[in-house]
């Protein structure tokens, strides 16, 4: 099924439509807009997506469809954790200056794989990771020691999976927003919001909770 829609222009319209689809999404009303083959050809010359997302790479969130989207609609980034890195800032820098995205959504996830790794590497009994697995639970490390002084506490069992997500959620866009002036940039000056989000895996829902620029 095609459903036209008008190209969101600033990062409230832009939000306002990844609402509506996920909307449509956790209601099982799905239109699948902008998925058909006379779509599919029309943007074989290019591409003009209205957000970045950059998430969790968990195979739960596939954000074309938790957001009833189509081709061409989102530009999107991820890795397990949504983990910062280089690649990732420049990918996110590309979507902004040349693709004109006005909206960056970065979503994490509850009960996310990645951060409990991070938890689970703190416990005595613990596996070494794999050096490559271990620089994604080394950048979590930081959210955990927010929660652990938070809840008073020295011992890993007594926090809470989801709240680590979320410091790592602040973590991450802190991250962009200190390693990419031109995104910091995007932002001031009106053109670009960056929304920080978690999908509830059960119900479908994305909540947000970090937002900066224009958005509501």
């Amino acid at each position: 099924m095609t459903m036209s829609a008008q190209r969101p222009g600033t990062p409230r319209e832009a939000w306002q439509q990844l609402l509506a689809g996920n909307g449509r999404f956790i209601n099982g009303t799905l239109a699948h807009p902008r998925q058909d083959v006379d779509h599919r050809d029309a943007l074989a010359d290019g591409q003009r997506p209205f957000a970045a997302l950059f998430g969790c790479a968990d195979s739960r969130l596939s954000a074309e469809i938790i957001f009833d989207l189509g081709l061409g609609d989102l530009f999107v980034v991820r890795n397990a954790g949504q983990t910062i890195s280089q690649s990732v800032i420049g990918s996110l820098e590309h979507a902004v200056s040349a693709l004109g995205v006005s909206l960056i959504l970065v979503l994490a996830h509850d009960d996310c794989g990645a951060v409990r790794a991070a938890i689970d590497s703190r416990k005595p009994d613990s596996t070494p990771l794999p050096v490559n697995i271990r620089s994604i639970t080394d950048a979590i490390q930081p959210a955990i020691d927010r929660v652990l002084l938070a809840n008073a506490t020295s011992d890993i069992n007594e926090i809470f999976i989801d709240d680590v997500g979320e410091e790592h959620l602040r973590d991450t866009i802190a991250e962009l927003l200190s390693h990419s002036e031109l995104v910091g940039d995007a932002v001031a000056n009106g053109s670009l919001g960056i929304v920080g989000a978690t999908y509830n895996l059960r119900e479908g829902h994305v909540i947000p909770s970090i937002i900066f620029g224009d958005i509501d």
